[in-house]
């Protein structure tokens, strides 16, 4: 597909929807709308076998969802994902990582938005006060362990398809560096 034109039909503080005018290759002309927001980071809190998991009101769901910390920056901002992480982690938990491994790359909806997303395993953990953003302030933490947190997914507790998909990324990092 060619992009012919494009133009923003919305803006906030944290993403972009513009409509595209594109040709595809049969040669017909067609519109394709397009989320853009910034990349962002998630991080999986890991202290042997416990993980820390985030919970907050999700507004287009309706309901509140455990996930892990993740968010992008302030403003539309650019940030390196790996101080990224460190920000989401210490904003939303109060931890903070004295190692963070990169663990892979996620494209949350390509065929709605342009965001993707680095995951981070965070470990050699500190405890502090997060200091969570004013959207933030019905967010909670707790601590898992691994078998609650795989139970969670499997019961539907846990459905946030970038935390799921992370989790798969720490299983697999782990098989290869067993």
């Amino acid at each position: 597909m060619k992009r012919l034109d494009s133009r923003q039909v919305y803006a906030n503080n944290w993403m972009t929807v513009r409509e595209d005018s594109i040709r595809r290759p049969d040669g017909s002309d067609g519109i394709y709308g397009v989320v853009d927001k910034p990349d962002y980071a998630l991080v999986i809190p890991l202290d042997g076998d416990k993980i820390k998991l985030v919970e907050q009101f999700r507004y287009p769901l309706g309901i509140r969802r455990w996930e892990f910390p993740q968010g992008t920056a302030p403003e539309r901002a650019e940030l390196p994902t790996s101080e990224l992480a460190a920000r989401e982690l210490r904003e939303e938990t109060g931890l903070s990582a004295g190692r963070l491994v990169d663990l892979g790359l996620l494209d949350v909806a390509p065929g709605l938005t342009s965001q993707r997303g680095r995951v981070y395993l965070a470990t050699d953990l500190t405890e502090g006060e997060p200091d969570r953003e004013h959207e933030e302030q019905d967010m909670r933490a707790e601590w898992f362990d691994r078998a609650q947190v795989e139970r969670m997914i499997v019961e539907h507790e846990i459905t946030d398809a970038q935390s799921v998909a992370a989790y798969t990324l720490l299983l697999l990092w782990e098989r290869r560096n067993a």
